[in-house]
């Protein structure tokens, strides 16, 4: 776990720092009609932390297995506006979802990751859920921060 504490804690550092240097244009630039501007898709990981903090805290206390809801990303970003937010209010937003998310990684007993959640008809633990969001976070930073391709 604390190797995936260290990623977290790693692009918390890293990904202000992107932003810092990048443009009010480069930061809001779709490159495509349906795809997301760099803001939108850090406005996406806010909202991919919020309902991850959510899964992370009811799996360990809530009947098992634990079935995993899905949420309408595209209406998400939206309907919150992070196209129009200032980039200081999103980067806030996420950095304080994230060290939250931290905080609780941190404590979550070693037998809990094993516990049992249902995703799209699959059964998968708490430590998969864990290392999924880590990877969906990595991924939209590389593909579509850290690059010029942003997509839904």
């Amino acid at each position: 776990m604390q190797k995936t504490v260290d990623q977290l804690h790693y692009w918390l550092i890293k990904v202000p720092e992107v932003f810092h240097v990048m443009t009010e244009a480069e930061s809001t630039k779709r490159p495509a009609p349906k795809k997301w501007s760099k803001k939108e898709v850090i406005g996406h990981l806010c909202d991919a932390a919020t309902v991850h903090l959510e899964r992370l805290l009811q799996i360990q206390y809530e009947a098992s297995p634990y079935v995993v809801t899905t949420y309408d990303q595209v209406q998400w970003v939206a309907l919150q506006g992070y196209q129009e937010l200032p980039i200081e209010d999103i980067l806030l937003l996420w950095t304080s979802l994230n060290k939250k998310i931290m905080y609780v990684l941190e404590h979550i007993a070693e037998e809990s990751l094993s516990l049992p959640c249902m995703i799209n008809q699959q059964q998968r633990t708490l430590g998969w859920l864990i290392e999924e969001y880590i990877q969906h976070l990595e991924d939209h930073i590389h593909q579509q921060i850290l690059m010029d391709e942003c997509e839904t």
